[in-house]
């Protein structure tokens, strides 16, 4: 019989070293655990139990998750971790089942987490609902076009005088583009802790005086050469996020610019002469989403416009949320008519943010089509102006 509880403050560094043994990772020495112990909300560590042994653990944080046209509240979800011997044995679903119902207590339409594989967490009704991209760059062979964008000036600071500002400068960049989710000041201070001392601060100051964008990065030494690696980079526009990469691209003693979790509609390759030289080197899953109260979250996003499409949803991890969504410009309702399209909830996170098309999934065979006009009215329902992006770890 496998026990799930909210664990007491004592009992948080124990589900720690957990879960990194369940990543095949050492415990966390003291350093690593007064990072993560500012991160950690009581109430919502929990701890599974067999036996009286703990086996297994998960852990949320409360957050907020832009959606098209809004905001959502969201239990951010990590640290899930079952360990070795008590794999396969429904550990991990019984977590699952209690955060749930947690997140659902706490009046929170949706959780979100990143996975370290790609193949655990559909079975409970997360979707990918973002994905991220990262690039390479030669420096030497790289020069920004003439209509490029331009403006403003970009100056480096210490930590010391970037603590205060990015943080702000955060909150005006892309806070309503979907999948951009809050950083409060424990999560800054694990960030600035997990880079070490060997990172740099660049911040952009547009033509209004107003500091607009940032880009963290530090120095990779290799074989290959000198790399840059970009940890972070945001703007409130293209022209902050332009300049910031004008100014790596142009540092000296440096061979290679990489960027990582950039997002997929990052005009970069339009903005540089040789477009071949911005090379993508990988697309990953991002954010993934779950839907827990499906109508509450269908609520909190905007649609574009079209005629209503009636959705049933299949949810077999939380049954409650199953039957038929009259989905339209002018909202969301329960639906007793016959469903136009039938999907899991898994393929519905997938369309939530708008990083998949309806008709794309239904080429994937993950919408059951049963009215075919319905697919394009889907489409430019789900639709959304911007690609959703992340871009912050948790």
């Amino acid at each position: 019989m496998i026990d799930v509880r909210a664990l007491a403050e004592s009992e948080f560094r124990a589900s720690q070293d957990l879960f990194r043994r369940a990543l095949l990772r050492k415990p966390a020495n003291d350093e690593d655990w007064a990072r993560v112990r500012g991160c950690l909300e009581a109430g919502r560590v929990l701890g599974a139990f067999d036996g009286g042994e703990l086996v297994g653990t998960a852990r949320a944080t409360s957050n907020e998750l832009a959606v098209p046209g809004g905001r959502v509240a969201a239990g951010a979800v990590t640290g899930v971790g079952v360990r070795a011997d008590r794999t396969r044995r429904g550990v991990l679903r019984e977590l699952m089942r209690v955060q749930f119902d947690d997140v659902r207590q706490r009046g929170e339409p949706v959780a979100m987490l990143h996975a370290s594989e790609a193949t655990i967490y559909e079975r409970f009704g997360y979707g990918v609902a973002s994905r991220h991209r990262k690039v390479e760059l030669e420096r030497a062979r790289v020069a920004f076009r003439d209509d490029a964008p331009r403006g403003g000036q970009v100056r480096v600071l210490d930590r010391k005088a970037a603590d205060p500002l990015l943080p702000e400068i955060y909150r005006r960049c892309a806070v309503d583009r979907a999948g951009w989710i809050g950083r409060d000041e424990p999560w800054w201070s694990g960030f600035w802790q997990y880079l070490g001392e060997d990172v740099l601060v660049a911040v952009h100051t547009g033509e209004d005086g107003v500091d607009d964008g940032f880009a963290v990065y530090g120095p990779n030494h290799g074989e290959r050469g000198t790399a840059l690696d970009v940890h972070d980079l945001k703007g409130a526009d293209a022209t902050a996020v332009a300049q910031l990469w004008r100014f790596l691209l142009g540092m000296d003693l440096v061979d290679r610019v990489v960027g990582h979790v950039r997002p997929l509609d990052e005009p970069l390759e339009w903005w540089v002469t040789d477009r071949r030289q911005c090379r993508v080197t990988e697309v990953e899953d991002d954010l993934w989403v779950r839907l827990v109260d499906v109508l509450a979250a269908l609520r909190a996003r905007t649609y574009g416009a079209a005629e209503p499409v009636v959705v049933e949803v299949r949810d077999a991890f939380l049954p409650d949320n199953e039957g038929g969504y009259r989905i339209g410009p002018d909202g969301v309702d329960r639906s007793a008519d016959e469903p136009q399209l039938r999907l899991d909830v898994p393929a519905l996170a997938a369309l939530y943010l708008g990083d998949q098309l309806a008709s794309t999934l239904v080429a994937a065979g993950r919408i059951e089509v049963r009215d075919p006009a319905a697919v394009a009215a889907a489409d430019r329902l789900f639709a959304t102006l911007e690609t959703p992006w992340c871009g912050t770890g948790f």
